[in-house]
């Protein structure tokens, strides 16, 4: 109980002296910077960094309360209706990058400033920003990503991509329901990647896979065996071993 009353105070916190001139100033910015999303791409791409800080702007000085909103989230669920996460993303950049890179961020594009973050945020005061703006600045998107990943754990991981399909609202629940039941069975530590990629190598199995391409579910099945502790590698191929025993006899 110490940790919950030590939160008590009998003043509750002054909110911030609203600036209506320039409140109004910052919001209609962020409109103007959001509007060209659906003409000129290239435009809105480069004003990510102005978006980024005119957003840290309107949360300090709570400029949400000049559209007689309830909080700082509504402010972003109005303007970014169908993602908030780019909004912080944005946000995160103004907020951890420093301040003499940021004229050359619009060269690199917001998903790679993104990545810059993560590593700014993991070397703070060791984070060399020249060198990874260069590596930013030459990388494919996906190869830089690779080398943050790798730079932030230590390990030279497999390269990944993203890979976007449609579904109907009607389909979602089947396929969320079977990504959650192979999660069930693989383990809950297991990516919704693994998990998917688990459920593709199983119907490729009863769909016999020697009628494409054989490669693909003998691939899914040895990155599954790697993924197995040690115990039950050594379990799976002694029944391996169990199961071909009376062919390798004949």
């Amino acid at each position: 109980m110490i940790g919950l009353t030590s939160l008590i105070v009998k003043d509750a916190p002054v909110l911030p002296k609203l600036d209506r001139k320039r409140g109004l100033f910052v919001i209609s910015k962020i409109d103007e910077i959001i509007a060209w999303e659906s003409s000129v791409d290239r435009q809105r791409e480069a004003k990510f960094v102005d978006l980024g800080r005119y957003l840290c702007e309107v949360r300090a000085g709570q400029y949400w309360r000049l559209e007689k909103l309830h909080s700082f989230d509504d402010f972003l669920h109005r303007r970014f209706p169908d993602s908030r996460r780019k909004a912080y993303y944005l946000m995160s950049i103004h907020e951890h990058l420093p301040k003499h890179i940021k004229k050359d961020l619009n060269k690199i594009g917001w998903s790679k400033a993104a990545e810059l973050v993560k590593v700014a945020r993991s070397d703070r005061q060791k984070f060399d920003c020249a060198t990874w703006l260069h590596n930013a600045q030459t990388m494919a998107k996906e190869k830089f990503r690779h080398e943050v990943e790798k730079h932030l754990t230590g390990e030279d991981t497999e390269p990944s991509d993203i890979v976007y399909f449609k579904l109907y609202k009607s389909q979602i629940p089947v396929v969320e329901g079977a990504i959650e039941t192979a999660a069930l069975m693989l383990g809950s530590d297991k990516s919704r990647g693994y998990c998917l990629e688990m459920i593709c190598a199983d119907f490729l199995a009863g769909a016999q896979a020697s009628r494409g391409d054989p490669d693909v579910l003998l691939d899914a099945l040895a990155r599954s065996y790697q993924l197995m502790p040690e115990e039950q590698k050594i379990r799976f191929l002694a029944k391996l071993r169990e199961e071909n025993a009376p062919a390798l006899a004949s």
